[in-house]
């Protein structure tokens, strides 16, 4: 999922700011280097063409409140975080503190770094017990619970088939037995994760810590699907204890609106069409929730005329197949809008009202 913060004016000079997201890099973050790869290029910046998020009134209305907003790049993507403050010192302060959030989420979960507790977890945890902090353990207890909920539509034990497809590398499908051994397996039922011990001291820190034990030796893990919408509500948190009442936290399409926007009212949310990125398809209004949208349309590669997509099929070990391009989902967390975006991509209406409903009631499909 993939969103970013456009302001094509001034926020002083015009009655809007806006606010864009794209479902375009959703369910794993891509590496560093693929990501350094993609700045500067047109795909990259259309990363905010998933939804749009429009402040409705004019911006003197609560002259002394603004919004100010900042990007970085992290967990593979393009985040942004914007404040609804008067003081915009005190803003760029609390943006600061927030993208720390995330950069700290990121250290912790990502795949691509084998001395993070993913990498760690995905190299020892067939061999052994693998200490991982509790917030990481509650993470994967998370994944696992979506993973249960959807029987196996969301799987995060599939880093090595993830890894095989690779999508932002490759320019075919790789070997049909290479990806057959994965289909079907819901190698999730192999993760264990114990907490009873979890005042247990993990070796690397003095920060309590429970324990990850695979017992499959094609089990790595892939927290991308789930850790970009946990990030961003732990950025939320921050925010909210530092005191700020309304803003927006963005992470490569898993959004949060928080409070309302510089109007007071509502932030003003569009998805768009990922044909057109250029044109809203509908609008509605989104304040104290999440919003995630997964898509098929920037991370694939195309061969003998057939898109392969980043979004992979636990069943049939390849991209999930879908007469829709994208999804979007809006929940109370955004750790849950991320993994129903990723669970529910492709899935019949019905099987997503009860996974939905099951796992995160009160959560809805927005229709584009």
């Amino acid at each position: 999922m993939t969103q970013r913060f456009q302001n094509t004016h001034n926020a002083r000079d015009v009655s809007s700011a806006q606010q864009t997201c794209s479902p375009a890099n959703d369910t794993s973050w891509c590496s560093p280097d693929d990501f350094r790869s993609k700045l500067g290029r047109r795909e990259f910046l259309a990363l905010g063409a998933g939804a749009l998020a429009v402040a409705s009134v004019p911006w003197f209305s609560r002259a002394r409140h603004t919004l100010t907003r900042r990007s970085l790049p992290v967990m593979g993507t393009l985040a942004e975080i914007g404040v609804v403050h008067e003081d915009a010192r005190f803003a760029q302060q609390a943006i600061d503190v927030a993208f720390a959030v995330l950069q700290s989420v990121e250290r912790t979960l990502t795949r691509f770094d084998p001395s993070s507790e993913v990498g760690r977890a995905s190299r020892l945890a067939f061999r052994e017990p693998t200490p991982v902090c509790v917030d990481t353990a509650k993470v994967i207890e998370a994944a696992l619970l979506w993973a249960q909920t959807s029987e196996g539509r969301f799987d995060p034990a599939l880093g090595k088939l993830v890894e095989l497809w690779d999508v932002n590398r490759r320019t075919m499908p790789p070997d049909a037995g290479a990806v057959q051994k994965f289909a079907g397996r819901k190698l999730y039922r192999a993760i264990d994760v114990s907490t009873q011990n979890s005042v247990a001291k993990s070796a690397a820190s003095d920060l309590p810590s429970a324990r990850v034990r695979f017992s499959d030796p094609e089990v790595a893990l892939d927290l991308g699907g789930i850790a970009k919408g946990y990030g961003v509500d732990r950025a939320v948190a921050r925010l909210r204890e530092l005191g700020v009442r309304s803003g927006l936290v963005n992470v490569g399409g898993d959004l949060y609106a928080l409070g309302t926007s510089v109007s007071g009212e509502a932030w003003s949310v569009g998805i768009l069409d990922p044909q057109h990125p250029e044109k809203v398809l509908r609008s509605f209004e989104l304040s104290d929730a999440a919003v995630a949208t997964s898509g098929d349309y920037f991370q694939f590669f195309t061969y003998h005329g057939r898109r392969y997509h980043h979004l992979l099929d636990p069943v049939s070990a390849a991209p999930r197949e879908s007469v829709r391009h994208s999804l979007t989902v809006v929940a109370e967390r955004c750790i849950d809008a991320d993994a129903a975006a990723t669970a529910l991509f492709g899935a019949e209406q019905e099987t997503a009202a009860r996974i939905l409903q099951a796992r995160a009631p009160g959560a809805r499909i927005i229709a584009a």
